[in-house]
């Protein structure tokens, strides 16, 4: 089992940076595809980005490609979320996950998430 904690969320203008981190406990974190998610008022939970278990391919929701880095280090149990040149739609409560299986782009797929952090981008 994985337990997940961000952090790093917070208000910034638009065109700003954030940097969300993603810690997760257990001994088993490189066994584990790691995604980010999103939620905005009254929208469904939309993917954001994801990275395999040993870094070798990353995948980005199209709005965010470009501005968003996803990245991990195994040997700290970590995956971040660099966000630049924010936009007011990037608003929303950001989630990390975690899952062992080979689909990464969609909610159902992941097992453990954390309790999201709040991002909020003013014009």
């Amino acid at each position: 089992q994985v337990q997940l904690v961000e952090s790093g969320g917070g208000l910034v203008q638009a065109g700003g940076s954030l940097r969300l981190s993603c810690t997760a406990s257990g001994r088993t974190f490189s066994s584990y595809a790691m995604g980010w998610f999103r939620q905005a008022p009254g929208k469904e939970r939309e993917f954001v980005a994801a990275i395999r278990r040993n870094s070798g391919s990353t995948y980005y929701e199209d709005s965010v490609k470009g501005r968003f880095t996803i990245s991990r280090d195994n040997a700290k149990n970590t995956v971040d979320l660099q966000m630049n040149s924010l936009k007011p739609e990037d608003t929303a409560v950001y989630y990390c996950a975690a899952t062992i299986r080979p689909i990464l782009l969609s909610v159902s797929q992941y097992d453990y998430w954390g309790q999201g952090t709040q991002v909020t981008v003013s014009s």
